[in-house]
């Protein structure tokens, strides 16, 4: 099934094309190749207002992830939606030392798992599974391809 991306930033530009075959392989390490999944990528004005809107957080974040399969309703081949701000995820590279790349396809592969039922915030255990979840799809879909190509700033 197809990937979705949506992209409405002027400073950074990423390979959609890479990023959308990326998708696909998490979908397939997550057992889900035939889910409808839809990405965006925004910046961090967007990212404060989703957060603020849907979880009563009033601060950017890096992932959120919204299923379609939750909840009482007929059955989907739409997984759900997975928002990345993009800004963040650059910071979060450079804090961790990772590249942006690698950064984008962790913070990919947390909103997927997401949307498949995992949730960190549930308990400590389940913080751990996810954790062990998130490597394991890390290197089933390693290397993670070069997805950004250039930006101008942090202020996306």
């Amino acid at each position: 099934m197809p990937v979705v991306i949506g992209m409405r930033l002027r400073r950074c530009h990423l390979r959609l094309g890479a990023l959308k075959k990326l998708a696909l392989q998490v979908l397939q390490a997550v057992g889900e190749a035939e889910a409808l999944l839809s990405l965006e990528i925004v910046g961090d004005v967007r990212m404060q207002r989703l957060n603020r809107t849907f979880r009563h957080r009033d601060k950017t974040t890096d992932v959120l992830a919204f299923s379609t399969r939750e909840g009482p309703g007929p059955s989907s081949s739409l997984l759900g939606d997975v928002v990345i701000s993009l800004p963040q995820a650059i910071r979060q590279a450079r804090r961790h030392e990772q590249g942006v790349d690698h950064e984008l396809a962790v913070l990919l592969i947390h909103g997927v798992l997401h949307l498949c039922g995992y949730d960190h915030e549930r308990s400590e255990a389940e913080a751990q599974r996810m954790t062990r979840r998130e490597k394991a799809v890390l290197r089933a879909i390693a290397p993670v391809p070069r997805l950004l190509v250039s930006h101008g700033s942090d202020r996306v």
